[in-house]
């Protein structure tokens, strides 16, 4: 373990404990919990591989183990559940550190982690193109992945059944028309970036400048699609990165990605959409854009470098050792840290708490050109710990310093409706 710094700036967060990861910063994150352990798995932005956290005490986090990864490849996205791990590989983006023309490994991989310190892979499945981001897995024979294939532009939506992990294979697969090769192009970024979040027969699918798309999954070898919210023209050059229901609201959280630094970009949307029709989802509220504490001296955060605005929310994933409320959305934004919103009035959001952590230090990436701190993935585990991955630093762990316990739903049934199955 190593001490975090105090340069931070916080509103109803306290810091419960940090550590550096050896040098090697995390990106995606993923949990279980095995006899009364908590065990964090990362992947890596910088860096091939993953490693494991032990969290069972916050405050002094125990390094358990790097695994390394395929050379030349991007390891960095990671699901786990129910003794399973699968882990996304990816030909590196231009300059992120990928030696171009240089072989790379692509797919997921997939692991037994029911010894939850010494993962065993079991399995790889290919996609024979340049690989998967961020999959779904919760558990169970089915992986739906973001992934590409030969003849299609983008990443498409595939469903693979890994019960038998020495041979996974594909079940079914959904492509937006334009994305066929030889297909006419409008110009807009058409591909999946996931999780293809799964609730009963549906899938919830974030597809760039395609929108959010709603499925129809009862049948898993032919996936129809239900509806289409579109966003064209109002996001940034990412689209829609983030499309999660919120099953007991009959709501979803929704949000882009920046990608450019100093907003040089279109704006950056963050909000919620209602789902009461599933046909005719739409946008009814926007979280209100961070502001830079006073102190700091900054008229807003685009002077402060790097990239500011929305990516990653929390996931519960249908996990056990995960929080699961529906009142409360945790989003990170990017050189703002991460944001915590009080979303029980859905047309009126509210900002509760932020975290914004010190800069780093030593530059570990070639990114972001000015070094500033960069927060990118958060997982929220079900004691109320919040760990948050930085792009120069490591994982820090955080908790709300007050919250409504969400026991009070049950004095408030009307939130409630009922949700396509």
């Amino acid at each position: 373990m190593t001490q975090v710094r105090t340069s931070f700036w916080a509103h109803n967060i306290e810091v419960l404990g940090y550590h550096d990861l050896g040098g090697k910063p995390a990106f995606k994150l993923a949990m279980q919990e095995v006899a009364g352990r908590w065990y964090l798995y990362m992947g890596h932005l910088w860096h091939r591989g993953w490693s494991i956290l032990d969290v069972t005490d916050p405050a002094a986090p125990e390094y358990v183990s790097f695994i390394p990864g395929p050379e030349n490849s991007w390891t960095i996205q990671i699901q786990v559940a129910e003794g399973k791990m699968i882990t996304a590989l990816e030909r590196i983006a231009p300059g992120w550190g990928g030696a171009e023309g240089r072989p790379f490994s692509e797919g997921f991989l997939i692991w037994d982690v029911s010894d939850p310190k010494k993962p065993r892979q079991l399995g790889h499945y290919r996609t024979e193109s340049t690989g998967t981001h961020r999959n779904f897995y919760d558990g169970g024979s089915l992986v739906h992945v973001a992934g590409s294939a030969p003849g299609f532009d983008g990443k498409i939506y595939q469903i693979v059944d890994i019960s038998d992990p020495k041979n996974p294979r594909e079940v079914s697969r959904f492509w937006l028309p334009e994305q066929e090769e030889n297909a006419p192009k409008s110009g807009v970024k058409l591909s999946l970036h996931g999780p293809a979040h799964i609730e009963g027969n549906r899938a919830y699918l974030p597809y760039g400048d395609g929108g959010g798309i709603i499925l129809d999954v009862s049948d898993i070898k032919a996936p129809r699609m239900v509806s289409q919210l579109l966003f064209r023209g109002l996001c940034s050059r990412q689209g829609i990165h983030t499309y999660l229901p919120l099953p007991r609201r009959n709501l979803a959280l929704i949000n882009d990605e920046a990608i450019n630094e100093n907003g040089e970009e279109n704006l950056n949307l963050a909000g919620i959409a209602d789902l009461k029709d599933e046909k005719e989802p739409r946008p009814i509220s926007l979280f209100p854009q961070p502001l830079p504490p006073p102190e700091t001296g900054l008229k807003n955060f685009f002077e402060k470098g790097g990239r500011f605005g929305p990516h990653n929310q929390h996931h519960p994933n249908h996990q056990p050792c995960l929080e699961d409320r529906d009142d409360i959305a945790y989003l990170t934004y990017f050189n703002a840290g991460l944001r915590v919103y009080d979303i029980r009035d859905p047309r009126t959001p509210r900002e509760i708490a932020y975290f914004i952590p010190p800069d780093p230090t030593e530059r570990i990436g070639a990114k972001p050109s000015r070094l500033v701190a960069q927060v990118e993935d958060v997982l929220v585990d079900r004691r109320g710990c919040i760990y948050i991955s930085e792009k120069n630093q490591g994982i820090f762990i955080l908790r709300l310093k007050e919250v409504w316990p969400y026991s009070q739903w049950e004095t408030e049934p009307d939130y409630f409706t009922s949700f396509p199955t």
